[in-house]
């Protein structure tokens, strides 16, 4: 277990030593990562948060980008899932199939329907963020344990629902772009980056 880790961590270090600008897609992930579906372990949390402080996910839709940065340290298994389905290419083509105006836009189900994940469920990591304009998390069903794959990002203040979604992230640039979204519009790519 520990060379694991050991392991991890020195390809994290690696991928944060040669990363250079052409390249959107990780070293770390092109070998970890293959199948959206993987059930590898997860990451120690020492990892998570060296890759977490300097790492961001974008969406690319037709209005523009929407960035956001991870919380790590609240949510590591999820963080860690996010980004394995991002470079994986799982969300690329993906609609967002709910959209409520001043509340949410929710993307993330590859049928499109609201029924729909990778397979995959997360336990839950409740936190103590709190659901701000541009908050990201991730959508379940009434059982506290079933994330999967959909996400949301809140369009509002949402204090309702703090303490009963896994936030993982909160939005950084493109707030313009979060109340453009329509329902149906595809995240004509998502990706991470990895930023010295």
């Amino acid at each position: 277990m520990i060379m694991r880790q050991v392991n991890f961590l020195l390809i994290v270090l690696l991928v944060m030593a040669c990363d250079v600008g052409n390249s959107k897609q990780s070293v770390f992930n092109k070998k970890r990562v293959n199948d959206p579906t993987s059930t590898s372990s997860s990451p120690s949390e020492t990892a998570v948060k060296a890759i977490g402080k300097r790492t961001f996910a974008t969406l690319r839709t037709v209005h523009g980008n929407i960035m956001f940065k991870f919380y790590p340290n609240e949510a590591p298994n999820t963080v860690h899932r996010f980004i394995q389905l991002t470079e994986s290419g799982f969300y690329n083509g993906v609609v967002f199939h709910r959209v409520i105006p001043n509340f949410v836009i929710q993307g993330g189900d590859p049928t499109g329907t609201g029924r729909g994940g990778s397979g995959k469920k997360l336990k839950a990591e409740f936190n103590s963020q709190i659901h701000i304009k541009g908050t990201v998390a991730m959508a379940r069903s009434q059982s506290v344990d079933s994330a999967d794959s959909q996400f949301y990002i809140a369009l509002n203040t949402l204090p309702h629902l703090d303490g009963k979604y896994t936030i993982f992230g909160q939005v950084t640039e493109g707030w313009e772009v979060l109340d453009k979204i329509s329902k149906g519009d595809k995240i004509i790519s998502a990706t991470i980056e990895h930023r010295k």
